[in-house]
């Protein structure tokens, strides 16, 4: 691979980013500064960390990116859960976005036993 453009972890990772900001569009004015940023900021995180590693020296740093991306995938199924409770999702956005969100987990856990 040449670029981290070429990871399926980053793509994936564009892919969930933009669900997640198409969801949250809909979410109430008062959650811009609250869950709305939240969200958005761990979906960034994954995609943006996949990149980050990938540009590093040494494997052991890549490793550590794709460990901190895993923790923005756990932290934005939680906001997810969150979101649902509070109403502010329909079923169909949540179930497209955790299944995307449990693509890329599994992904980069493979991707980890490889390096």
């Amino acid at each position: 691979m040449k670029s981290f453009r070429d990871l399926d972890i980053w793509k994936k990772g564009i892919e969930l980013v933009k669900e997640v900001y198409k969801t949250t569009e809909t979410f109430p004015a008062r959650e811009i500064y609250g869950l709305t940023s939240q969200m958005r900021r761990s979906a960034i995180s994954v995609p943006s960390n996949a990149a980050e590693g990938f540009k590093r020296q040494h494997s052991k740093e890549f490793k550590q990116f794709l460990n901190i991306a895993r923790g923005s995938l756990a932290e934005l199924e939680t906001q997810m859960v969150i979101a649902g409770e509070l109403g502010y999702l329909h079923q169909e956005q949540s179930e497209r976005i955790l299944a995307l969100i449990d693509h890329i987990s599994r992904m980069t856990a493979n991707l980890l036993k490889k390096l």
